[in-house]
């Protein structure tokens, strides 16, 4: 997280809201060696308590789940470059706009036979974006291909301990100068993630 206090006044409830809303993140775990990532859909509660996700049995982070496993999940949200030009004052350097959420806390690998739950809940979710599509569910494949696939993965939960923003947006700046910029920065035409960053810039956590 972004050590200004600028970009950190964002409350829980927003943190909490904007990473369900994003429903995918990198989850980070430490080892003898190198960290381990992985990149994976998930459920947040209401509460912000407690992550739901499955990984892939083969995936080495599973190996680690012998027990209680310390892990990070990093939810990455609208991002772009920030041209000094767009400030309209002088001795600006170029940056990077950007809004994150990290969730903190421990991994436990849940009972298999919670999978289908899991997946279930999981589908439906992200199904409900795609309305008027009529809603994909798994009882739509052969049972003994889904019961196949499911012994591939396993169902985690992180039980979260900390959550942290950054919403860096430009408010180490005077208010005219950022509003300056956002303007030029939705008109570069980068597509709906940079035009929702621009808008973010005008009104960002208070």
């Amino acid at each position: 997280m972004h050590p200004n206090p600028a970009f950190r006044k964002a409350d829980t409830a927003r943190n909490i809201a904007f990473a369900r809303e994003a429903g995918f993140g990198i989850l980070a775990v430490t080892t003898d060696d190198v960290p381990l990532i992985s990149h994976i859909p998930f459920l947040l509660s209401e509460d912000g308590t407690c992550a739901e996700f499955h990984l892939v049995r083969s995936n080495p982070i599973v190996r680690l789940l012998d027990g209680r496993l310390r892990a990070r999940l990093a939810v990455q949200g609208p991002h772009s470059y920030v041209s000094p030009d767009w400030y309209g004052v002088e001795d600006q350097v170029p940056t990077w706009n950007y809004v994150a959420v990290h969730l903190v806390g421990e991994v436990t690998l849940q009972p298999q036979a919670t999978m289908r739950d899991f997946l279930d809940r999981q589908s439906a979710a992200f199904e409900a974006r795609l309305l008027p599509k009529p809603e994909w569910r798994a009882d739509k494949m052969t049972p003994e291909v889904l019961e196949r696939m499911m012994r591939q993965i396993v169902p985690c939960a992180m039980r979260v301990a900390e959550i942290a923003g950054t919403w860096k947006l430009g408010q180490n700046k005077p208010e005219d100068v950022r509003l300056r910029a956002a303007d030029p920065l939705e008109a570069a035409g980068q597509g709906q993630e940079v035009a929702t960053l621009a808008q973010l810039m005008r009104a960002p956590p208070a």
